[in-house]
């Protein structure tokens, strides 16, 4: 099984350290995800795995040998910034990127077929590129990174102008590429998207890996001091409580945070005192959102 190790990457813009000491591993059939507020320093890193920009120290390694020419070819990129030339004709263009990969358009145009038709643009085969929406420019994109069947995928922001339908679609797709074997890396700052479909993740803030390791793990050692509530009534007395470390209120449900795990009981006795009506209490359930509220949630 192959494992990517990024090891140390450090990148200066001028005196900005925009990326400071980042490592991690991502394994051969698992979805990785690269989280952080924008401006984190998420797309920089992505680039130098690339090779599109250069780090000004650190390396990429592939099973422990630094990744070359065989790496770069059996790798895609789907970059935050669409990439796509607006006078071309979609089919053109998915031809076109597939001539750079060195394989013949004829012998994956079923194949490009069938991703229009399964995200509905197979009617918009013969148009071109700038008469097509952001979203649907979005799809096509997505499909040029993944129709030459790569075996590492790098997806920047990759449900960027996306409707739920087409998200659906895509998320489908990503979590098919996985059972195939692929190795997925995606960045994001939807901090959804990552705790339902990652394996892996990585946390990046102001440039510094604040987070790294299994979304489960991660997760265990996060929950133990959560509560996760949904109700009806008035919790505004859980505020000032000493037991209460945070609230946070996410609309349809709400997280509260405790300085000692063994107050779990007593909340719930209290919110009972209060009359507050419970329709789910989860003790030891934390979203990655809270946790990534935890870790980066306020400015320096």
């Amino acid at each position: 099984m192959s494992e990517l190790e990024v090891r140390q990457l450090n990148k200066f813009f001028g005196k900005l350290h925009a990326v400071k000491d980042v490592s991690f591993n991502v394994s051969e059939g698992a979805i990785f995800g690269l989280i952080g507020r924008n401006g984190a320093g998420k797309t920089t890193t992505l680039r130098m795995m690339m090779d599109i920009i250069g780090p000004d120290s650190g390396e990429i390694l592939l099973d422990g040998k630094p990744v070359g020419h065989e790496f770069r070819r059996r790798i895609s990129y789907l970059p935050e910034e669409r990439g796509l030339y607006k006078k071309m004709k979609v089919m053109d263009i998915l031809n076109f990127f597939m001539e750079i990969k060195g394989i013949k358009p004829a012998a994956v145009k079923n194949k490009a077929l069938a991703y229009l038709d399964q995200f509905q643009l197979l009617d918009r085969k013969d148009a071109k590129i700038e008469d097509l929406s952001k979203g649907n420019q979005q799809k096509i994109q997505f499909i040029a990174a993944i129709l030459s069947d790569p075996d590492f995928i790098i997806l920047d922001e990759p449900f960027s102008g996306l409707d739920p339908v087409n998200t659906n679609i895509l998320k489908s797709i990503i979590i098919d590429l996985k059972q195939q074997g692929k190795m997925i890396i995606f960045s994001t700052h939807l901090m959804d998207f990552a705790d339902k479909m990652c394996d892996q993740i990585a946390l990046i803030h102001q440039g510094e890996l604040v987070l790294n390791g299994a979304l489960k793990d991660i997760k265990k050692q996060y929950s133990g001091r959560n509560i996760s509530l949904v109700y009806e009534g008035d919790i505004s007395f859980l505020d000032e409580n000493p037991m209460v470390e945070a609230v946070h209120d996410y609309g349809n449900a709400t997280g509260i945070s405790l300085y000692q795990g063994e107050d779990i009981q007593k909340v719930l006795q209290l919110l009972i005192a209060h009359k507050v009506v419970i329709k789910k209490f989860d003790a030891n359930e934390i979203s990655l959102q809270e946790i990534f509220l935890k870790v980066a949630g306020e400015d320096d």
